[in-house]
C-alpha cells in the first residue's frame, strides 16, 4: 500500500481495549489513507483474531507530537525537541525534555536538555515523542 508502520499502541481496561496504529507516507496522510489502511487492518484481524477483548481499532498519522518507537526514529528527527520518559530512572530520573542530537553505536539515544547532555539506553525508554515547538 505505501505507508510506512510508524508504531503501534494498545491500550486496554478490563474488558475493552484500543489499537491505535499510526502510518505515514512520504506524500503526508489524509482521512481517506486512515480509512483504507482500517479497512486491510480489520479484514485480516477479523480473520486472525488475535486480541481476544472487545477493542476499537484507530489508524492515524504521527500528528505534530509523533510518537518515537524505533531506534532509527531518534537519528531521524535529531535537531528537534522531544520528550522522552523512562521505564528505569537514570540518576534519579525518568523525564527527559530537550533536543534530540541523535545516537550512537551502543543503543543510546543522546538529548540535550537545558545545555547538558544525556545517554540514554533505548531499551529503558517506555515512551517518546516529538514536542511541537512554538
Amino acid at each position: 500500500m505505501g505507508y510506512e508502520l510508524v508504531g503501534i499502541e494498545f491500550h486496554s481496561s478490563e474488558h475493552h481495549g484500543v489499537v491505535r496504529i499510526f502510518i505515514d507516507h512520504d506524500n503526508g496522510i489524509t482521512v481517506d489513507d486512515c480509512a483504507k489502511v482500517s479497512r486491510q487492518i480489520s479484514a485480516v484481524i477479523d480473520v486472525e483474531d488475535p486480541i481476544e477483548m472487545a477493542f476499537d481499532l484507530e489508524v492515524s498519522s504521527p500528528g505534530i507530537n509523533r510518537p518515537l518507537f524505533k531506534f532509527s526514529d531518534f537519528e531521524k528527527f535529531s535537531g528537534l525537541q522531544a520528550k522522552i520518559k523512562l521505564g528505569v530512572a537514570l540518576n534519579g530520573r525518568k523525564n527527559f525534555s530537550g533536543v534530540l542530537k541523535g545516537v550512537d553505536e551502543n543503543q543510546l539515544v543522546i538529548i540535550d536538555v537545558d545545555n547538558e547532555i544525556y545517554e540514554l539506553p533505548y531499551q529503558d525508554i517506555a515512551k517518546a515523542n516529538l514536542v511541537k515547538q512554538v
